[in-house]
């Protein structure tokens, strides 16, 4: 049976963050256990990279059936960017609170876990986000009524959250175990010949 995934896109998102789930699930539906649809879509038709070339996804949030998807990717971006006026935008966190209703998982890299914050889904739980001395995206988190954890991964009650762009390949990773299994995550990993990290990789804080 196919799975559909919806790439939720804000303005000003980072392109290595969606791309971990583009190649991620790209790869699954070409040579895994079964297909998986990745569908890319914005509050408007065009959107921008957080490095400036201009964007074209799939569709308008507008214009789908929520429900006929089976998991949310969201990809985060830069501040200076206009990445915050999409991700905090209430038709923006609408969409994360109606997967999150309908019990289906949530994944997302960086500080797109400020959306899942601002749409009320981490209020009591574990997650995590990009960390630095200072600590201003982790006030954030913690201002939404999550409990920080300094993990490149955090996975809580059908919400993933990371650190970095680095992490989003392991994001991309941690849902399709979620929609197949383990046994297809590690077929994928050898046919895209990307090796899992190392036990230490996922303890590892951001600032020590």
């Amino acid at each position: 049976m196919s799975k559909r995934v919806l790439l939720l896109l804000a303005d000003g998102f980072e392109p290595l963050e969606a791309a971990g789930f583009t190649d991620v699930l790209g790869w699954a539906n070409i040579d895994g256990e079964e297909p998986i649809e990745l569908v890319s879509a914005g509050l408007r038709p065009l959107l921008k990279a957080t490095f400036g070339f201009s964007v074209v996804p799939n569709a308008v949030v507008d214009d789908l059936d929520l429900d006929s998807f089976d998991a949310l990717a969201i990809p985060g971006g830069f501040e200076g960017a206009g990445f915050y006026q999409d991700a905090l935008a209430d038709e923006f966190t609408a969409v994360i609170a109606r997967f999150k209703e309908t019990g289906k998982p949530v994944a997302s890299v960086c500080v797109a876990s400020l959306s899942l914050g601002a749409a009320g889904v981490l209020r009591g739980r574990r997650a995590t986000t990009y960390h630095q001395i200072g600590g201003k995206r982790k006030a954030q988190l913690e201002g939404y009524g999550a409990t920080f954890v300094d993990r490149p991964l955090v996975i809580e009650d059908g919400l993933i959250t990371s650190t970095g762009p680095g992490t989003s390949i392991e994001v991309a990773f941690a849902l399709l175990e979620v929609l197949t299994s383990r046994q297809n995550v590690d077929h994928i990993r050898q046919v895209m010949r990307m090796p899992e990290p190392p036990p230490a990789w996922f303890e590892r804080a951001q600032v020590s």
